[in-house]
């Protein structure tokens, strides 16, 4: 499954967390500090330290973010700091759709 992730492309569902949560300033699975305005994510599998580059599938915006966390804890695929998701998308919608490659 991993190898999977790492070697293509993957859409799906995106949602942010990080402020009005209690995660801000709390610890990530990896250990350091979160921080909802620095631009990481949480993923189920991909490596700590994984880098991906997000679109969002309706404006065609991106992000680069670092796997810092594990998650999703809902339904979505993907989970994006507060600050990276508002780069691509409305934080008022509360998901996009993307699509996710790694890139280092």
């Amino acid at each position: 499954m991993i190898e999977s992730l790492i070697s293509g492309l993957t859409c799906g569902l995106a949602t942010f967390y990080g402020l009005g949560d209690g995660t801000h300033g709390q610890r990530t699975a990896n250990g350091e500090t979160f921080d909802a305005y620095r631009w990481t994510a949480a993923h189920p599998y991909l490596p700590m330290g994984t880098k991906i580059r997000v679109t969002n599938q309706d404006n065609l915006k991106q992000v680069i973010v670092r796997v810092n966390d594990r998650g999703p804890y809902s339904h979505a695929d993907l989970d994006l700091s507060y600050s990276a998701f508002a780069h691509i998308a409305s934080t008022k919608k509360g998901n996009a759709t993307v699509c996710w490659r790694v890139v280092g």
